[in-house]
């Protein structure tokens, strides 16, 4: 006799097998909260030349989490991490900002504007290369590598700062994190075009198997033949790269660079995003998707907090508790543990 494909006539159990499945729906569910306590939540208009509404405000506002999620993604899936975000935010927005300098009329820069935006994003890929040489050559654990420059780069940013806070007046800057194209917010499409070059680099080359074997063995995959070591290095670059971009589109964003405060927990922010979206913190398995929706999840999550009127010295703990929520629904072994609680009865009574 044969056995009936469970699979084949149960689709909506394949479904929710899928690393994507939670994600989803927690980010569905935000959606419906949301909208559940504001009815015009979803609501968009058109206004002054493109798209206005709570949900273009949390895609312009997730824009720079995207950016560090994704970056941050492959170094997790290497067995890295990387806690210096937040200061290499501060670090190229000071930089960006010092470069531009300006008058109060906002016509003229220091610097022309393709330099200053240059010299962020290379001041960031330095220090996304320090990372990775610590940890792939000198040999550090990938978080005290990176504590190093989490602490000394909000140093490094207040003397480029001079310890103030830059206002920029230069108005050409201001389109990175506050202009629109087609509609939306060009900050979005900065995150998609990361986003898609990144996609294609991982499912259309071998760089995504080599990340995978050395997040998998490290070991077995450099005896293999990868590089592990130049992979570990290119993976804290991009991500410092990632990381500089970011810092530029949430500068421009405030018209502003404020090396003590920027950036502040973005680090703990872009590694919940990743693991909400499903990447192992042991290293390997990766999804970017999954990690855009994180991000998505992360900065959804903050407008509700915002606009339910939670107050704002507990919002932390809120954000806590239910991401803690979220990632024991994507437990595997959590919900087995509760299958068989929940079985546990049924199990008595046949036995009696």
């Amino acid at each position: 006799m044969t056995q009936p494909n469970n699979s084949a006539e149960n689709p909506m159990a394949n479904a929710m097998r899928h690393r994507l499945a939670w994600p989803i729906i927690t980010l569905l569910l935000l959606l419906a909260l949301n909208t559940a306590f504001n009815p015009s939540f979803l609501h968009l208009e058109w206004r002054d030349g493109h798209l206005y509404g709570s949900l273009i405000d949390i895609l312009n506002r997730a824009a720079p989490l995207v950016l560090v999620s994704l970056g941050m993604t492959l170094v997790i899936a290497t067995r890295g991490i990387d806690i210096s975000v937040g200061a290499v935010v501060a670090i190229a927005a000071a930089t960006a900002a010092w470069m531009i300098g300006g008058a109060m009329g906002g016509d003229v820069a220091r610097f022309p504007l393709p330099l200053a935006i240059g010299a962020a994003l290379g001041v960031a890929l330095l220090c996304g290369l320090w990372n990775g040489l610590l940890v792939a050559r000198v040999g550090m654990q990938p978080i005290i590598a990176t504590l190093i420059l989490m602490v000394a780069g909000r140093g490094i940013a207040q003397l480029i700062t001079n310890g103030q806070i830059i206002t920029i007046y230069y108005k050409p800057y201001f389109f990175l994190g506050g202009g629109y194209l087609l509609g939306l917010p060009f900050s979005v499409f900065v995150a998609a075009a990361v986003f898609a070059l990144l996609y294609l680099a991982i499912t259309r080359t071998a760089l995504g198997l080599f990340i995978q074997a050395v997040g998998i063995n490290p070991t077995a995959a450099r005896v293999a033949g990868v590089q592990s070591r130049r992979l570990l290095v290119g993976a804290y670059a991009f991500c410092g790269l990632c990381t500089g971009i970011a810092g530029l589109l949430i500068s421009s964003n405030v018209k502003s660079a404020d090396g003590n405060n920027a950036g502040q927990l973005l680090e703990l922010d872009a590694i919940l995003a990743v693991t909400l979206g499903g990447t192992a913190l042991t290293g390997g398995r990766f999804s970017l998707v999954g990690s855009a929706i994180g991000a998505l999840i992360i900065q959804t999550l903050t407008y509700a907090i915002y606009s339910l009127g939670v107050p704002p010295e507990i919002n932390l703990v809120v954000k806590a508790v239910v991401v803690f929520i979220v990632m024991l629904l994507q437990s595997a072994e959590f919900r087995a543990t509760v299958r068989s609680w929940a079985l546990r009865p049924a199990l008595s009574e046949v036995r009696r």
